[in-house]
């Protein structure tokens, strides 16, 4: 009615007065434009919180019958604004050189968070939202449902005691999340090595880890540091020495905080009426039951695992050629026989092609790539402050129409994540377009370093802005909530399980020489990448295709497994070593404590296998584009509209009939595993 609307707009310039300067704070979209330091960011995440709760007093005052514009839209705003709060608080944790403004970042998350637990606990909220008269327009109609469920699998029908005990769960779950990626972020692993011992290194990594005095050089656990020693180094003993310190973050501090992980997450499934958590995790999911995901398990276990077993016996043959009498390959020395081994057979030598990807021509590429296949127009802004002097900055128009901003912060430094990662800033709806970030470790970023990349790098690159292009497209939408991109577990936007496809399928762009050739020029000569050279490195490049498979089942497994069987008599070490074990035909090294910086069980918790589920579906996707010409013609168009643009107005399985006729096929799948086999 009038007159409550009249007491509940008294009632925020009450608000607004009390909290002016925080709501100054939080006229700025972004919390580093509200300053670079804790108190700043403090203001800025609790202002936004504050209005987040005043929306809900709206929604809760009002007394006209329930409509979409009076419940649903408010509902909407709250939201929006709890995740944004959220997401830019952890993305400071992230970025952050000031560990204060990390800690800061943090402790922010966490608040953020319970009120994000408050609200999908808040029975009036719930009870409004489901008092309003179905919607007539499909996407709304899926969006208040979705909602509705999400509530349902929040707890907010059980009593007020059992309602008050998920509070504190969901928050211990929230705190130990953070604690153990915080722990994965800030634990840097070095080793010492003699500069003879580095032989096989590029040139330039070599100039970039000069000896000290003493004729020692210093590696560290840092993606950019380790990855080359153990794919190029001669000495099995730095490989190994770099493999066990990168294997070694985050434990054994981690232990005590994925236990108390596991076991909040395995009580708050038990207390909403589930076996465990991953049947709880996959509720609203496409494979939206255990068994479901089983069945995917065994399918592409069958799929691979007998070419995998190939793979492991051609490679073990090749190495006794090189070194007689080796009984098994360890883990250790995995990619670096790999490397030879393509050299080898395949001609081509990984290095070759790193002068032709230094990291700027990289990035325009992909641009270039990703707006040519989603039929975009992507602009540098250089005008948009960013956190750091070394983030770039960008702006996605459609036929002048602004969608959103891409901040892309790109190379490792002190206190940074040290990942590959996508990251949601500002969620789009009615008044605000979707914001994105990409935080990365790639090669360069210092004053005259080209930052030359290896092949995976660029295509790691393509995955991590396919995650991008999807949240800003699918991110125009009136309401938050439709967007492609949540929260994170138990939140909007699309099913958690088809996340993988966008990523996945701009991958497959790396395959097309007229696409590489269009970005991959030489750091000196400025030659083009020649098609010999490229199609020696497809070749490569698909072999061995089958044992990654495997180990994605691996992680896949030990997702499930740690969520089933974590918190029992078998340790952590040694659920890791029998599901390593089982899908690896390379050797177990002792010391391997990779679990406890897989981050990916607090981000995906069980759901891990949504990279193989989203690999089948994104090669049926791509199998659909001109493999002679696959950035012309309208595939792309229709892609980006069928798919992408909807973000999580309907749901995934649709998206996929809508793009392809019908459901996704395992063909594409098949053939791409094949590819692997062909000779040279």
């Amino acid at each position: 009615m009038p007159r409550a609307a009249g007491r509940s707009r008294a009632c925020l310039l009450a608000l607004a007065a009390a909290l002016l300067p925080g709501l100054a704070a939080a006229a700025e979209l972004h919390a580093w434009e509200a300053g670079d330091s804790p108190a700043a960011l403090r203001g800025w995440v609790e202002a936004r919180l504050a209005r987040a709760s005043a929306a809900i007093t709206e929604l809760r005052a009002e007394q006209a019958p329930r409509s979409i514009e009076n419940t649903l839209a408010r509902y909407d705003e709250a939201y929006a604004l709890i995740v944004e709060a959220q997401a830019q608080a952890q993305l400071m944790n992230g970025v952050s050189t000031q560990r204060e403004l990390r800690d800061a970042g943090q402790a922010l998350a966490q608040s953020a968070s319970a009120a994000l637990t408050a609200l999908s606990l808040d029975r009036e909220v719930y009870q409004a939202l489901a008092s309003i008269p179905q919607p007539a327009d499909p996407a709304t109609r899926h969006y208040l449902e979705r909602a509705l469920l999400e509530y349902r699998l929040a707890g907010v029908d059980r009593n007020a005691a059992t309602r008050e005990r998920i509070r504190t769960l969901q928050a211990q779950i929230t705190e130990r999340s953070l604690a153990f990626e915080r722990a994965v972020h800030e634990d840097v692993r070095s080793v010492q090595v003699s500069a003879q011992e580095l032989t096989g290194l590029p040139e330039d990594y070599l100039r970039a880890h000069p000896p000290d005095a003493s004729g020692k050089v210093r590696l560290t656990s840092d993606p950019p540091d380790a990855y080359p020693p153990m794919k190029f180094a001669d000495s099995a003993g730095v490989r190994r020495e770099l493999y066990l310190a990168s294997h070694a973050v985050g434990y054994p501090q981690n232990t005590a905080t994925l236990k108390a992980l596991l076991g909040a997450r395995a009580e708050l499934a038990r207390l909403l009426g589930f076996a465990s958590w991953p049947d709880y995790a996959l509720r609203d999911q496409m494979l939206d039951t255990t068994a479901k995901v089983a069945g995917l398990i065994a399918e592409v276990d069958a799929a691979t695992r007998t070419q995998a077993a190939r793979e492991g016996e051609e490679l073990l043959a090749f190495a006794r050629t090189r070194e007689a009498g080796l009984r098994r390959i360890d883990a250790a020395d995995l990619r670096y026989w790999q490397e030879q081994y393509r050299r080898a057979r395949f001609g081509f030598d990984s290095q070759s092609v790193r002068p032709y990807f230094p990291y700027a021509q990289v990035e325009r590429g992909v641009i270039a790539t990703a707006a040519r296949v989603l039929h975009v127009e992507i602009r540098p802004a250089p005008q948009l402050r960013a956190w750091h002097s070394a983030v770039s900055t960008y702006e996605v128009f459609d036929h002048g129409r602004k969608l959103g901003a891409l901040y892309l912060d790109m190379h490792p430094r002190e206190g940074k994540d040290k990942w590959f990662s996508t990251w949601l800033v500002t969620a789009g709806r009615a008044g605000t377009l979707p914001d994105g970030a990409l935080v990365c470790n790639f090669p360069g970023g210092a004053a005259g370093e080209p930052g030359l990349m290896d092949y995976m790098d660029v295509i790691t690159f393509l995955h991590e802005f396919g995650h991008l292009m999807h949240h800003v497209i699918g991110g125009q939408q009136r309401f938050a909530g439709e967007g492609a991109l949540g929260a994170g577990q138990g939140s909007l936007g699309i099913e958690g399980d088809f996340i993988e496809v966008p990523s996945q399928m701009l991958e497959e762009f790396f395959r097309d020489y007229q696409v590489v050739r269009g970005f991959a020029r030489h750091y000196q000569t400025h030659a083009s990448l020649p098609h010999g050279l490229f199609a020696r490195m497809a070749r490569a490049q698909a072999y061995g295709r089958a044992g990654d498979q495997q180990r994605q089942l691996m992680f896949t497994q030990l997702s499930l497994l740690m969520h089933t069987q974590g918190n029992g008599a078998e340790s952590f070490d040694a659920l890791y070593r029998r599901t390593f074990e089982r899908y690896n035909t390379s050797a177990f090294v002792p010391g391997d404590h990779y679990w406890a910086s897989f981050t990916h069980l607090t981000g995906y918790g069980s759901n891990y296998y949504a990279y193989v589920f989203d690999r089948v579906i994104a090669l049926d996707f791509f199998a659909r584009f001109d493999p002679r010409n696959p950035l012309g013609g309208d595939t792309g168009l229709r892609y980006r509209t069928l798919v992408l643009a909807p973000g999580s107005t309907r749901p995934a399985a649709q998206l996929v009939r809508d793009f392809l006729g019908r459901d996704a096929n395992p063909e594409a799948y098949r053939r791409w595993l094949a590819a692997g086999t062909q000779p040279p």
